[in-house]
């Protein structure tokens, strides 16, 4: 498959410029590639009662599921920053949830320069419960 992402970036873009920041004022963007080759986005949506704010990367992910996609082949967050982005604890697991250890993980600062990782060496011990038990 032809390298997406140029076209992730442009939707992490696209997402990131509809962000619901009004306290950080950090906007943030995310796209999601899943198995069948769509692309989800997602920005990060704050709430007054902080616990109920939502990042970006779970937003694309949530969109994903709600679409029939359940397997992320690819995922880019890009901020406002000059570093690059990486996804917070919560989202680490989310992603992971979805994705296969060799699943790429871009990270890209302000500008679209991006770090390339995986989901296995950005959480080396994924934690899963099997499915199906209860």
């Amino acid at each position: 498959m032809a390298d997406k992402k140029k076209e992730l970036l442009k939707a992490a873009r696209a997402a990131r410029s509809r962000a619901y920041a009004p306290y950080s004022n950090f906007h943030v963007g995310a796209a999601v590639l899943g198995a069948n080759g769509r692309i989800y986005s997602g920005c990060n949506v704050e709430n007054a009662s902080f616990g109920l704010t939502c990042c970006a990367e779970r937003n694309a992910i949530f969109a994903m599921v709600a679409a029939g996609e359940k397997k992320i082949r690819e995922i880019l967050i890009i901020g406002q920053s000059d570093e690059f982005l990486p996804p917070c604890g919560a989202c680490r697991q989310v992603i992971a949830e979805f994705a296969a250890p060799a699943a790429k993980v871009h990270m890209s600062d302000k500008k679209g320069k991006c770090l390339t990782t995986t989901v296995g060496e950005l959480v080396p011990f994924i934690f899963h419960l099997k499915k199906g038990k209860g």
